[in-house]
């Protein structure tokens, strides 16, 4: 998705742009999200105020023609519920902090919540209502952003993997070090291809583009399921979860962890999450993960509990140590920029990113201060943990 952002602003800039990808249009960690837009599990900094820019773009792309009609953006909100006094304290304090930066909220009581969730189980304390909160159908999104660029003129490979990068090497060093000079351009599996700029939107696997270039980007892959249910008629109206996934997403464990997230969606089956844990690019499905999601969330809709589960898939969050994505240019690497490392918040910070992006490529300033992303900041932070293995390497 953030792939596909770029390309899409970069291209109303009026540059010229290539996409590559490994793959098909959203083969990876796009095709496995659930599409959340939010603003509600940011905490003041950086990246919630690119959550709020994004969520201003989001809207924007809803009303674009060709665009809006067809990612099923759905401007549902979202409620997070805590389950005692002491959670639901936390929550207020931190809804009052975000409310000084932008953000909409509206506290809710035991009694009423009822009114935003009928079906919703009567144990909670009470909640907070974030407005501003939205969800998309991000394969969908993806594939649309990507086809209005190719319509005004963007190029797209799919099936390409890169191998190398294209640098130009100082004449006076005989060493034809591979990885120094300005990168100009990529080499693939398919041929070559210069340019003015290369940016790594590669996501999960954004640290090998970067190792290409010589440089250090420590992204890990953290792992998600994802539950999905037989069709329903509109039973959960928003996005809802419980408090304490906003710290599992703030977490540096690698361990499971795991937190009641359940949303219906406009075609009707309800999505069930979150799960969170470093297992490299292990693929296998887990039978106890999915147990412990589905009994999360039957706790909170008891109404869930004779619904049938359909299917489940999985992907792998692009993980950086300090939660923070990669964006902007990279000092090491003269040419390169980088935009990866979103963890489960990629589809919804993806057009902020695409649209500062574009103004740093334009030479103009960007509208927020990328100096918090900046691709160096993990350079002197030690070796990268060895539990990417590399297996699934190359672009996306």
């Amino acid at each position: 998705m953030t792939g596909a952002a770029c390309a899409w602003y970069a291209v109303r800039a009026g540059l010229r742009v290539v996409v590559l990808d490994r793959g098909p249009v959203a083969g990876g960690t796009t095709g496995a999200g659930e599409g959340n837009l939010l603003v509600s599990d940011k905490e003041p900094g950086p990246e919630l105020n690119l959550a709020l820019l994004s969520t201003r773009l989001w809207h924007d792309l809803s009303q674009e023609p060709g665009i809006g009609g067809e990612i099923e953006y759905e401007a549902k909100g979202g409620l997070v519920v805590a389950s005692g006094q002491d959670g639901l304290a936390a929550l207020h304090t931190l809804a009052a902090e975000q409310r000084r930066f932008g953000v909409e909220s509206e506290s809710v009581a035991a009694e009423s919540l009822t009114e935003l969730e009928p079906h919703i189980s009567p144990s909670y304390a009470g909640g907070v209502y974030y407005p501003q909160d939205a969800q998309v159908q991000p394969a969908r999104a993806a594939a649309v952003l990507l086809r209005e660029a190719v319509r005004q003129g963007a190029v797209l490979h799919t099936g390409t993997t890169v191998t190398a990068l294209l640098r130009d090497v100082d004449a006076s060093d005989d060493t034809d070090d591979a990885t120094g000079g300005t990168v100009r351009g990529v080499v693939t599996d398919r041929g070559t291809l210069r340019a003015s700029w290369v940016l790594n939107a590669a996501g999960t696997w954004g640290g090998t583009i970067a190792q290409l270039a010589g440089v250090r980007l420590p992204i890990l892959p953290r792992r998600g399921f994802v539950l999905v249910t037989e069709p329903l008629p509109r039973v959960i109206r928003h996005k809802v979860y419980a408090a304490d996934y906003v710290a599992n997403v703030a977490s540096d464990s690698s361990a499971l962890q795991s937190s009641a997230v359940v949303e219906g969606t406009a075609a009707g089956p309800v999505l069930i999450g979150a799960s969170r844990e470093r297992v490299g690019f292990d693929r296998s499905f887990s039978l106890p993960v999915a147990r412990q999601l589905a009994a999360q969330a039957v706790a909170m809709f008891p109404i869930l509990e004779r619904v049938r589960v359909m299917r489940s898939y999985l992907g792998f969050r692009p993980y950086l140590p300090d939660h923070l994505p990669a964006i902007g240019a990279d000092p090491r690497a003269p040419g390169l920029l980088h935009a990866c490392g979103h963890e489960g918040a990629g589809i919804g910070l993806a057009p902020g990113t695409g649209y500062l992006l574009a103004q740093v490529l334009t030479g103009k300033a960007p509208d927020l201060d990328l100096t918090p992303f900046r691709p160096e900041r993990f350079e002197h932070d030690g070796d990268q943990e060895d539990d990417q293995d590399g297996s699934e390497g190359g672009g996306e």
